[in-house]
């Protein structure tokens, strides 16, 4: 994905992949809010995974050993699957009796793997340690103001949260630009995303992402989750959104 997919705002996001595990990864540093987007062709099979930009064994309640095989199996197979996938569309756009049908699986699988990619670039670049602070600014004001308080607001968002519990998907925190609000949604899967929003928090909520630490206590994970939080990262999510 581009450097700047992880600071727009991103559209909502079967066949069985294979997600293989990788090196561990190096800790990199943020690439700035304002990197311009390079054109790429709409099936270039070139995406990477991105690395971390922070030190996992800095986080409070979540384990190094889950952030990295997190990192290395769900989100690096889901690069590699996306890779795999345009491979397939891109040769399949000049055949002109490529099935339908067929054709409708890799479009679907597209969608799918494209928002694991993105919101999984999401998700981990949105942590920040142990003391990283509170949200604070036009975000947390404008949360107060759409839900009566900052704490009304995590409220909703644990209960979000909490109603995947068990099964899967992501809660987003959104901007809907069409309705000029925030919004705690409820997606399913990496297919759902509400339109014309912009994502500017998101807490994957499958298992994989808080089992080896948890178990089924998936409102401990939430809980370390909120502690883990760089806001000024949704912050800047926020800024570029309103622009």
């Amino acid at each position: 994905m581009t450097d700047i997919s992880r600071r727009k705002a991103i559209g909502g996001i079967a066949v069985g992949l294979a997600a293989g595990a990788a090196a561990s990864p190096a800790v990199a540093q943020p690439a700035a809010v304002s990197e311009p987007r390079k054109p790429t062709p709409a099936f270039s099979a070139t995406h990477q995974p991105r690395p971390l930009a922070f030190d996992p064994a800095t986080l409070d309640g979540l384990s190094e050993k889950l952030i990295r095989s997190h990192w290395e199996n769900n989100y690096q197979g889901s690069v590699k699957a996306l890779n795999m996938i345009e491979g397939r569309l891109a040769s399949a756009m000049t055949d002109k009796d490529f099935p339908a049908a067929a054709y409708g699986g890799l479009k679907r699988e597209e969608l799918h793997r494209t928002g694991s990619v993105v919101l999984h670039e999401l998700y981990f670049e949105q942590f920040g340690g142990a003391g990283v602070g509170t949200a604070q600014g036009a975000l947390r004001d404008r949360l107060a103001l759409g839900f009566g308080s900052f704490e009304a607001w995590e409220a909703e968002f644990r209960r979000t949260a909490m109603a995947l519990a068990g099964g899967s998907g992501w809660c987003i925190l959104a901007w809907n630009r069409h309705t000029g609000s925030l919004h705690n949604y409820w997606a399913w899967d990496h297919t759902n995303g509400p339109a014309d929003s912009a994502p500017l928090l998101v807490l994957d909520m499958y298992e994989h992402a808080f089992h080896m630490d948890y178990g089924s206590a998936a409102a401990k994970y939430v809980d370390a989750f909120m502690r883990n939080i760089d806001w000024k990262v949704a912050e800047a999510r926020f800024k570029i959104a309103l622009s």
